[in-house]
């Protein structure tokens, strides 16, 4: 297996991307590289490697085990960069990247700010000061193109009411409808990492697909990358699905004049034109709360945090009681205006 280092050619600490600027940074003299000026170690070997099956970390000796997936990591007992090249060529080789754009330090104050937020967490959850630990991740990502071939044949119905002297008339007209279209989708993502929860990455969405940039593997200094656990095709049926509320939508768009609509036949032809591996930044959060952990996870572009945290039962029956205390207030106030009371 082929081990990639940044080294500083300064001072021979190890480099690490650096969020703010762009730039591959040494955390110890300061000195910045630009990513796009630096050759890269999987098509040119001007970084040391190694060829052996198990990892020792060049900075410290201790032996770093990796699950199958990682193609990046960080040496747990010196914090040394790790990149694992041989799982980042051929067929594994990501075709874009999007940076990270924020910091730990930014992603900290973040998640703080989102926990003091929670109105019915528990008080001592919203201190947010029980973080075992956070991690910069590139998670694995397809992005499908996808293109489809509809037609539909419906009923629909225009509902007409209008006054003639003293009568009302509704009049109903019958129409039968068809519709022929073609609708493309372009950047549909879809996460392809085992491990990583597919509901918590949906919620992370939007990705701002205008900072894609070319795969370097200069990006993943200093941070977890995973590798794909699913290739394109196995994961183009829920590409599918993903995409089958926004066609829906679409259709009834394009029906909106009618008053009802019953489709009487509808197929949907959905081809599969191409998909490119993109790693995606997503800090992770691992939260410990009243002896179980949580796991919350954010945008590292947008700083979107998404998760489930832990209910306080308390707050949700006060809530409640405020909610059906202000409704009996209410129905009290109205009933003592219809009996004379306010006039």
């Amino acid at each position: 297996m082929k081990i990639i280092d940044y080294k500083c050619p300064n001072c021979g600490s190890d480099m690490v991307f650096d969020s703010e600027t762009g730039m591959l940074s040494c955390q110890s003299c300061g000195r910045n590289d630009n990513i796009n000026l630096i050759p890269d170690p999987l098509t040119k070997n001007v970084f040391s490697e190694d060829e052996t099956t198990e990892y020792h970390c060049k900075s410290c000796g201790a032996v770093v085990m990796t699950e199958s997936e990682t193609a990046a990591t960080v040496c747990s007992f010196c914090g040394s960069v790790i990149v694992l090249s041989e799982r980042l060529t051929g067929k594994l080789t990501p075709a874009q990247v999007i940076p990270f754009a924020i910091s730990k330090e930014e992603a900290m104050r973040a998640f703080r700010k989102w926990c003091r937020k929670g109105w019915l967490t528990p008080n001592g959850f919203m201190t947010a000061d029980r973080i075992k630990g956070i991690t910069g991740m590139y998670v694995p990502f397809w992005l499908y193109e996808l293109n489809n071939a509809i037609e539909v044949h419906a009923r629909g119905t225009k509902v007409r009411t209008y006054e003639r002297g003293d009568y009302k008339y509704t009049e109903t007209q019958h129409f039968d409808v068809y519709r022929k279209i073609r609708l493309n989708y372009v950047k549909v993502p879809i996460d392809a990492s085992e491990k990583m929860n597919d509901e918590l990455m949906d919620k992370l969405e939007p990705f701002p697909y205008d900072q894609l940039k070319s795969f370097k593997t200069a990006y993943l200094a200093g941070y977890v990358a995973e590798k794909y656990s699913y290739d394109d095709k196995e994961l183009f049926p829920r590409a599918k699905n993903k995409i089958s509320e926004y066609i829906e939508s679409y259709i009834r768009s394009t029906m909106a004049q009618y008053t009802t609509m019953n489709y009487t036949d509808k197929h949907i032809d959905t081809q599969f034109k191409h998909a490119e591996y993109t790693l995606l930044p997503v800090w992770v959060v691992h939260y410990d709360y009243n002896k179980l952990e949580y796991t919350f996870a954010m945008n590292g572009q947008t700083g979107k945090v998404v998760g489930k945290p832990p209910i306080s039962m308390a707050k949700v029956t006060a809530w409640f009681a405020s909610i059906s205390g202000v409704s009996f207030l209410s129905l009290k106030l109205i009933s003592w205006m219809m009996g004379g009371g306010f006039w």
